[in-house]
């Protein structure tokens, strides 16, 4: 009997979500990687992603395509453990509230804001370790920080920059958290009904087309905070010591003025089959895991 209790009111049930979210996150990774990778190459200008590809393979070859994944695997080990641990307990909570019946949409949306904005700045140090492994091989010698992984990349930048620099970019990095998240959870939900009720498809079915189209939606609504992003966290100071951008706004408004709005959605493709396959897989490893430990009484 006091077994059947445990799990509702112990610890357990508390660090479930986080570490359930950070073990599916961290296994999406693994598989996302190298897409990941030409990702951001494509965002510092270097090409179409069939000539980045080629470009890597013989100059850099395979491995350089999961240079940075211990700084990718810390950065869902932080991010996605904070934001999916915290969107599980905001909306247990919000149904509570609720007298136990379904969350509206708007409710929903307003939970992954805000949980967005959680793991983002959980993650942010992360990210930026993340951002930096990836990029350095575009840099000249001269230029480049080799970092050898992404512990060696936080100390690093702690000692040359300050602590406090491990949070440069953190305001991009928040707000795209949380129009990727809102557009990622809120479209699944819909998604979810739709393929459930409306088209009458089971469970697997439902989960991968649910979580296709919440991809879409998480990569068109996050790109251009992306994008920002990006070109903050890798700018170095020319030989006078000034930055390209004073910041987020003034980045947006000089890409805005030399390129125009869908500079903002530079490798939005490659961005898309990274998002989308990452969401999907993210969802259905959650799923196993969670059977996984349901078959084992937790």
């Amino acid at each position: 009997m006091g077994d059947e209790k445990k799990p509702k009111v112990g610890v357990w049930p508390t660090v479930k979500p986080f570490i359930n979210g950070g073990v599916s996150g961290m296994l999406a990774t693994c598989v996302i990687q190298p897409i990941d990778m030409i990702k951001v190459r494509i965002q510092l200008g270097q090409g179409s992603a069939a000539h980045v590809t080629t470009t890597m393979l013989k100059n850099e070859g395979v491995a350089a395509f999961y240079k940075g994944l211990s700084a990718g695997l810390l950065r869902q080990a932080t991010y996605t453990t904070a934001r999916l641990g915290s969107f599980r307990i905001l909306t247990n909570k919000a149904i509570e509230a609720n007298d136990g019946k379904p969350l509206p949409l708007y409710q929903k949306a307003l939970c992954g804001l805000t949980a967005g904005a959680i793991g983002a700045t959980v993650g942010s140090p992360s990210d930026l370790a993340l951002i930096r492994m990836q990029a350095d091989a575009t840099l000249p010698a001269a230029q480049r920080r080799h970092y050898t992984n992404a512990f060696h990349a936080l100390f690093r930048i702690t000692k040359d920059e300050g602590v406090l620099s491990l949070w440069k970019g953190a305001g991009p990095t928040v707000v795209r958290a949380m129009a990727l998240n809102m557009g990622m959870l809120a479209s699944y939900d819909q998604s979810v009904e739709f393929f459930r009720d409306s088209v009458g498809l089971g469970e697997a079915a439902t989960v991968v087309g649910a979580s296709s189209v919440s991809g879409f939606f998480a990569a068109a609504c996050s790109l251009p905070f992306d994008y920002v992003k990006t070109q903050i966290q890798k700018m170095q100071p020319d030989a006078e010591g000034k930055y390209p951008y004073t910041g987020s706004l003034d980045c947006t408004l000089k890409t805005l003025k030399a390129g125009g709005p869908l500079k903002f959605y530079t490798g939005f493709p490659v961005y898309c089959v990274r998002i989308a396959p990452h969401v999907m897989m993210t969802w259905i490893f959650l799923n196993q895991i969670q059977k996984l430990e349901k078959s084992y009484g937790l």
